[in-house]
């Protein structure tokens, strides 16, 4: 498969889909994801390692956290050089007062906003790419 560039064809190709889990970002000391972990992702700053887990993981290993996420991944394969996808999606789910934190995949995007709205910022990512078919 091709990786899509084109940002007509990547906003109305997104097909956002919300993973039933809801995930937590948290941050460890050192360099070494801690024994037992299985983040989905993982960031090293100079602060520490940062680790995003299911929720019940990191509360099972007692890690603390402050912001519970829905994860939805946007089934386009877009190319990671491709420009303004990012802009377009974050500055839709801004207007609708939805934050949102990324993740690029090789192949996909992945949104994590508030889990308390992950079905919200679907919808309104639905429709986003219903009036970028039209556009």
């Amino acid at each position: 498969m091709m990786a899509e560039r084109d940002l007509k064809r990547l906003l109305s190709g997104m097909r956002p889909e919300l993973l039933d889990e809801r995930y937590v970002f948290t941050t460890v000391e050192g360099v070494e994801v801690p024994a037992g972990l299985r983040p989905a992702a993982t960031v090293r700053e100079p602060e520490g390692l940062t680790l995003v887990l299911r929720q019940e993981e990191a509360d099972a290993a007692g890690l603390p956290y402050d912001y519970v996420a829905g994860w939805i991944t946007l089934r386009v394969h877009s190319a990671l050089d491709a420009v303004g996808l990012t802009a377009a999606f974050a500055t839709e789910l801004g207007a609708h007062g939805l934050s949102c934190n990324v993740i690029a995949g090789y192949h996909h995007d992945h949104l994590f906003v508030a889990a308390d709205r992950a079905q919200e910022a679907v919808a309104v990512l639905e429709d986003l790419a219903a009036r970028s078919v039209h556009d």
